[in-house]
């Protein structure tokens, strides 16, 4: 994954240090351009600075494979912090719902 980020910071240097790049499945997304509505509001509540966009990048689908252009998802934060906060929210699995207790 560091080799995707530094190719992403490569390709686009504008986007600066604190960049994520989001899979295809990930459940902050609705669309590869677009945020699911939660994760857009938890964005606009806590990293407003926070920019969606996507980069095009060569990439080896695995070492020593000749790299084709694949197009990332890409979240580019202000700082390391709200990175962090983003990343502990979205990226983990969310946590199951706990069962009521037996009456």
């Amino acid at each position: 994954m560091i080799d995707v980020v530094k190719a992403v910071q490569e390709a686009d240097p504008s986007l600066g240090s604190y960049v994520i790049v989001l899979r295809g499945d990930s459940r902050a997304l609705a669309a590869p351009d677009r945020l699911d509505d939660a994760a857009a509001a938890w964005i606009a509540a806590e990293a407003p600075e926070a920019r969606l966009t996507q980069v095009s990048v060569a990439l080896a689908p695995y070492p020593g494979a000749a790299p084709t252009e694949r197009t990332v998802t890409v979240l580019a934060f202000p700082d390391a912090r709200r990175l962090a906060a983003f990343a502990t929210a979205w990226t983990a699995d969310p946590e199951p719902e706990e069962d009521a207790p037996a009456a």
